[in-house]
């Protein structure tokens, strides 16, 4: 099926994440009239712990949402500790601590959506529990059948391009592409995440906290202004068994036997009382290409680096700033544009997506000897003769480099 040129006209994005947001901000600046459908009753404001690293900072700038990103860094003075279930505890640092420029900013994932909910272009029109339920391309347009959910209403509309920005488990992909079995690649860990509802005992309003045991670990993550959020990690070799207990059981029987410490035990009762939480098998999206005639697919539902990579925030804002600077240096056929940007980006999301598979490891110790390496590391992260060479190694070194690379500075077009 061939392609006209790349006049800019109505796009639907489908998803009211960052994502799709960041999608609909940056083509609507190149005249492109987005319709943002999104299946949920509304916009996500909850979130885990995220860092916006130097590639997502330099997206933010240009989508104009930079200066309202907060940087919830925890302030000097505030403590990072290695506990045990046995009541040990040690001083440790942050993996965040590591002396990198630009410096992450630490926030929420919710802190980033409202950002970008507030920079949506007055005429963007943004329809809750709605999902696409068929979509028919052909040269000069897409044909989508929109269900409203509840009502089951359904109404046909024409659009000249449509961005499936709906998460891992995509339903434009599934409806273009094919199923998800196709392309979904169990890493082989499950993780949960929430928003805590008070400070941990033991620890001060800006202090974190590490439990690391073989094949599981409990972090809480710091904020300087804010309630700290929890991310559990742990190996499965069945991922579908994951989803037979409530959350919670599965926890205390995967972290057993008792007693599982202090720690442990007041955060999963929060969790078991949480109204909103992730409960989920880490999962990264390997497809050939990401496009499909007037179908393009931007952020998880294309590539998904999993939060172990520390990049998938930063990805979404970057993917979706390098397509609106490809399509406008691509005036003549959008299929040549989509080539191009998928030539320009995918460097880097296979190297955020190695950066997920080491960071599971990471999160997630395969072995004793991967808890005294960590630990070992973590001893020397403040002395200061490592931090020129940290800063070296993030010059020359792939997996610590792409994280602050500006994709549309660094990526050069096809010559016309």
């Amino acid at each position: 099926m061939g392609t006209t040129g790349v006049q800019p006209g109505r796009v639907l994005v489908v998803g009211l994440g960052i994502s799709g947001m960041s999608t609909a901000i940056r083509l609507h600046g190149l005249g492109w009239e987005p319709t943002i459908v999104e299946r949920a009753p509304g916009r996500r404001t909850e979130g885990y712990f995220i860092a916006t690293m130097g590639t997502g900072q330099a997206a933010a700038r240009r989508l104009g949402i930079l200066d309202a990103l907060p940087n919830r860094t925890s302030p000097p003075g505030s403590a990072q500790y290695q506990v045990t279930r046995d009541g040990g505890r040690s001083k440790s640092v942050g993996v965040f601590d590591i002396p990198l420029r630009p410096k992450p900013m630490l926030m929420l994932r919710g802190d980033v959506e409202e950002a970008l909910f507030n920079a949506l272009p007055a005429d963007a029109t943004v329809r809750t529990r709605t999902t696409p339920v068929q979509i028919v391309q052909d040269a000069d347009g897409v044909e989508v059948t929109l269900r409203e959910l509840g009502t089951e209403t359904e109404t046909t509309e024409r659009f000249d391009l449509v961005v499936g920005a709906d998460g891992l488990r995509s339903t434009v992909r599934q409806l273009v592409f094919g199923p998800h079995e196709k392309y979904l690649h169990h890493l082989g860990f499950m993780i949960a995440a929430f928003q805590l509802p008070r400070v941990p005992t033991g620890l001060g309003p800006s202090d974190g906290a590490m439990q690391f045991e073989v094949g599981r670990s409990l972090i809480i993550y710091p904020f300087a202004d804010h309630l700290p959020t929890a991310l559990f990690s742990y190996k499965t070799d069945d991922v579908d068994a994951e989803f037979t207990q409530a959350p919670a059981e599965r926890l205390r029987e995967v972290y057993g036997p008792a007693p599982y410490g202090q720690l442990f035990e007041e955060v999963v009762a929060d969790f078991e009382k949480a109204g909103s939480y992730l409960f989920d098998s880490a999962e990264q999206v390997k497809m050939d290409t990401w496009h499909k005639g007037r179908v393009v697919l931007v952020g998880d539902s294309a590539w998904c680096p999993t939060l172990y990579s520390g990049m998938g925030s930063s990805t979404g804002m970057a993917g979706a700033d390098l397509l609106g600077a490809v399509l406008e240096e691509h005036p003549v056929s959008l299929e040549a544009a989509l080539t191009d940007w998928e030539r320009r980006l995918r460097p880097y999301t296979d190297s955020y997506q190695k950066m997920g598979a080491t960071g599971a490891l990471a999160f997630t110790p395969p072995n004793e000897r991967a808890i005294t390496v960590r630990k070992l590391i973590q001893s020397q992260l403040r002395r200061p003769w490592l931090a020129p060479v940290i800063r070296l190694a993030a010059r020359v070194v792939p997996l610590i480099r792409d994280r602050n690379v500006d994709l549309v500075a660094a990526t050069e077009p096809v010559p016309a």
